[in-house]
This record gives C-alpha cells, structure tokens and sequence, in this order.
C-alpha cells in the first residue's frame, strides 16, 4: 500500500463527485491510482441514518434533489457495492479511505476493511460516533475546519484515551476556501499544541500552491478534493483540483520533501571549491598604468578566474600603493608589483 510511504501522506478526496454514480466512481480509482497519491477517500452517507428531511442544503445547487436528505440518498451505496470500491483500491494499490456520518456507516466501512477512518469537520464534537470509531482501534485524522481550540482540546483529549494514533488537519469549512482564510498559521500553531500527533492540511482552496505551502511549513498529511474538471456539476466541484493537477502536485509534494529532507551546510563549501575558482576574480587594472603610479580605485578591474594575483575582496589593501612595474591595461595584479 502507498500508505508506507514514510513522507508526507497524500489524501485525494472525492466525496460526492461521482454524483451517485458507481461507474463514475471506479473511474475516480483508475485515475486517482495513477497520480501517485496515498489514498483515495469517499465518504459513506446513509441517509435515514445521519440527515432527515430538516436538514438544509449547504448550497442550493442540485436540480434533482427536493431535500438535502434525497441528495444523500442519492450518493449512497450497498454493502456489496462498497466491497467491490475497496477491492479496485486494493488492486490499484491504493488505499480505501471513507468518512462515515453515523453509526450505522461505521459499522458499514468495519465490514468493508477500512484501515484508518477521516472525521470530517462536522463530527468532531460528534463523541458518540467517536467512541464507536475510537474503540476499533485503528487511526483517526480529525478535520478541524469548524472547531475552537477548546473543542478540539475536548476531542483530542477523549480519542487520547482510547489510545488511537491520532493525527489534526488544520481546515478552513468554506469552499472554495479563500486564500486569507487557509490558516498556514494554523499548522504550527497545531505542532506546537499537539507535539505528539502528526499534523496537516486539509483545504479547498483548488489550488495547488496551497498544499505546497503546506508541506513547507511542516505538514505531514495532505486533504483535498479532486474532480475530472471544475466545470462539474456537485457542491464540492469548485473547490477541487483536477486529475492533471493532482498528479503535478503529487510530484511536487515529493520534491519538496527531498529538499526538506536534505538541508544545506552552508559552512561547508567543498561542493563549491572548483565553481569557485572559475566564477571568483582576481584583481586587474583598468588602464595602462606606468610605475610609480599609486593606485586608486578608478584604476581597478575584477576578473575571472580567482588566484590570478591579488583577490578582488582585497582590493582595498592595494589602493594608495605604488606600482614597482608598468601596468598594461586588463592585467592581472600581482602583490609582486606593489611597493
């Protein structure tokens, strides 16, 4: 599986994107499968579970559902149906990750094999469906897009006792997400906060810098939404990055890895000492200048290559001296030529 992966772990989200449609979604798997990703997350809705007819539409922008309650409806699976979406991650090597929404989708996804569970932000103060979660024992990301530090403190501390590997994602529940309300700030204050629990983003900004941003400041896990074009009918399609995109910003991700992963000794200058040489200069004169000339700093050149004579951050220790030879013009100027 992709998950043993030891860098930054790389979790594309598609949520609600295959519309309902089981076709749609396996061709979210052969896709996502081929960015390089460590995991693909779905997000596993049973409606009479979770919603009633109460509840509103975050946005209104279905044309086939009455109520927010048909739209999850609509967007759930069977048993067998999610058996066979964890069989085709399993083959594409990829893992299977799905969000449950109730106690009945926990019970569902421990059916199908999940191997760590995502709580969305929505549910972390949600510590009935936690305690379920929580005594499988298997790891949980906590999404913090809607939380205060209390609460989340309150969640931490309640999954800590249960002893579950833990990691926070830093969140922003508005999408897309703004860039002045992504919250980079957010991660270090997370690390400094929760020093025993890996931390990451999770965002919808749709946009590629921001994951980038991300690992630069020290995240070790990556959320985002991925659609096959942002033109897409869903309420998440605007906030999500397309496929191509996904695949840039997992080669991305990994090369800034290697970069963090290889810091540079600046004391230490043996990879320079021939570069050094060719692009360091030596001083010169400018003119021709006779002997007995005493040097001024309109008189002076730099030149490449270095160790030609006396060395260009020298050349302060050469002016007012007088010249013991004739000087042509370009040549280098050697401590034998200086009284």
């Amino acid at each position: 599986m992709k998950t043993k992966n030891n860098g930054v772990d790389i979790i594309v989200e598609i949520g609600q994107a295959h519309e309902g449609s089981l076709g749609i979604l396996h061709s979210y798997i052969d896709a996502i499968a081929a960015t390089g990703a460590n995991a693909i997350k779905f997000q596993t809705h049973i409606a009479e579970a979770e919603s009633s007819a109460a509840e509103p539409f975050r946005i209104n922008f279905s044309y086939e559902d009455k109520t927010r309650f048909d739209y999850w409806q609509r967007m759930s699976f069977s048993k067998e149906q999610w058996i066979g979406i964890k069989k085709h991650c399993d083959e594409k090597a990829i893992e299977f990750m799905s969000s449950p929404f109730s106690q009945a989708a926990v019970d569902l996804l421990e059916a199908v094999g999940v191997q760590r569970y995502k709580i969305g932000s929505g549910e972390v103060t949600n510590f009935l469906m936690l305690e379920k979660i929580a005594k499988t024992g298997k790891p949980i990301i906590l999404s913090s897009g809607m939380s205060s530090y209390e609460e989340l403190d309150a969640t931490v501390n309640f999954i800590n006792a249960f002893g579950n590997e833990l990691s926070i994602l830093q969140c922003t529940t508005s999408y897309p997400t703004p860039p002045e309300r992504v919250g980079l700030n957010v991660i270090t204050e997370l690390k400094k906060r929760y020093p025993n629990h890996k931390i990451g983003l999770s965002e919808h900004t749709a946009r590629t810098a921001t994951s980038i941003a991300a690992v630069a400041l020290g995240a070790e896990l990556l959320e985002f939404h991925a659609i096959f074009d942002r033109r897409m009918f869903g309420p998440d399609a605007s906030s999500s990055l397309t496929i191509d995109e996904v695949t840039q910003l997992v080669s991305d991700v990994r090369l800034v890895e290697n970069m963090l992963h290889h810091p540079v000794d600046k004391t230490d200058l043996k990879p320079y000492e021939s570069l050094k040489q060719i692009f360091e200069k030596t001083l010169a004169v400018n003119k021709d200048l006779p002997k007995g000339h005493r040097l001024k700093f309109d008189d002076l050149e730099a030149k490449k290559p270095a160790n030609q004579g006396v060395s260009a951050n020298d050349f302060r220790k050469v002016l007012g001296r007088e010249l013991k030879v004739d000087k042509r013009k370009y040549d280098f100027l050697q401590t034998t030529d200086l009284v």
